[in-house]
């Protein structure tokens, strides 16, 4: 063969071998919280780790979001690639077509579950030196609440129920700036939701003295939600044990996904949490009997890598 062919072979070759490794690659969209969050940070570890167990065979890309609220709204209107994290609550309000997603859409009942992550945690942060100690101080105090977001809706719920809605003034920014005004003493506090250590809360209590309201045994049962404890020196400056309340998570596919990208992003996800925990404690808090908390079915590639992982799968989830 004469040389020139050789090379116009070889050129050839190095096309086809370059648009199947491209046709190989899958990328991954995963809608997951506002920038500057735990969730977000988490959503982006999981991509990290789907990477380096896919051989990056799997591209995550990690979308910013307002809240789980639109990543659930989002996923009528996505492609086969689309993940996203959400409480079950919603997800099921969803497929049933209850507020906020009315009227019905069909396209909610293609939604599966995939794997739980860490619990949203409240977390109501106020500035030390502003005479707060319970809900009850937050009387005429300047609050942000943010928007869109559970943390939003679960704080004005609280409040309501805690008798104390009208009494605080609750400012309307976004939840990104609500640190910076509490140091520059524009507002009181503010209320976010995330897993501990929530990022947010590590920064804002870095840069100045806070505190962080403790809910009564009173309080957590009027809530309706899961006791949980931070523990003390989670932030710095906070040295006792704080009572607050907490929210399963779970991370969702559509039925478009294909099994084999399904089955793949679930085996990276539970094998690399020891490694993922080496940098962020809140994955210490997950195992296999947070699946019980979901109430859609899983998707069938989560559940072929749940039998061979030997992980109990509730029926109702098959």
């Amino acid at each position: 063969m004469k040389l020139g062919h050789m090379a116009t072979l070889g050129a050839a070759l190095t096309l086809a071998l370059s648009a199947s490794l491209a046709t190989a690659e899958t990328r991954v969209t995963l809608k997951a919280a506002k920038a500057g969050t735990s969730y977000y940070q988490m959503a982006v570890q999981i991509g990290e780790s789907v990477k380096k167990a896919s051989a990056s065979a799997i591209i995550v890309t990690v979308e910013e979001s307002q809240g789980s609220v639109q990543n659930v709204m989002e996923a009528a209107g996505r492609d086969a690639n689309y993940m996203f994290t959400s409480p079950p609550a919603l997800v099921e309000k969803a497929v049933a077509g209850e507020k906020p997603f009315e009227p019905a859409d069909e396209a909610f009942k293609k939604i599966r579950a995939m794997f739980p992550i860490p619990s949203l945690t409240m977390h109501y942060v106020v500035r030390a030196d502003a005479g707060i100690n319970s809900f009850a101080d937050l009387a005429g105090k300047r609050f942000v609440t943010g928007k869109g977001s559970f943390g939003a809706t679960e704080a004005v719920k609280n409040f309501k129920l805690f008798g104390i809605e009208d009494k605080v003034e609750v400012i309307d920014i976004e939840l990104s700036g609500a640190g910076a005004a509490m140091k520059n003493r524009q507002v009181d506090g503010f209320a976010t939701a995330g897993s501990w250590p929530a990022p947010n809360v590590v920064e804002a209590a870095a840069s100045s003295p806070v505190t962080l309201l403790s809910m009564t045994d009173e309080q957590v049962k009027a809530t309706g939600r899961t006791r949980l404890v931070i523990p003390k020196g989670t932030y710095p400056g906070v040295d006792t044990d704080v009572v607050t309340t907490s929210l399963p998570v779970i991370a969702y596919a559509l039925t478009d996904m294909d099994e084999a990208t399904a089955y793949q992003l679930t085996r990276s996800y539970w094998e690399g949490l020891a490694e993922m925990a080496k940098s962020n404690p809140w994955w210490k808090s997950i195992d296999a009997s947070l699946l019980d908390n979901i109430g859609v079915k899983l998707h069938p590639g989560a559940l072929k890598y749940y039998a061979e992982a030997g992980i109990a799968v509730p029926d109702r989830l098959k």
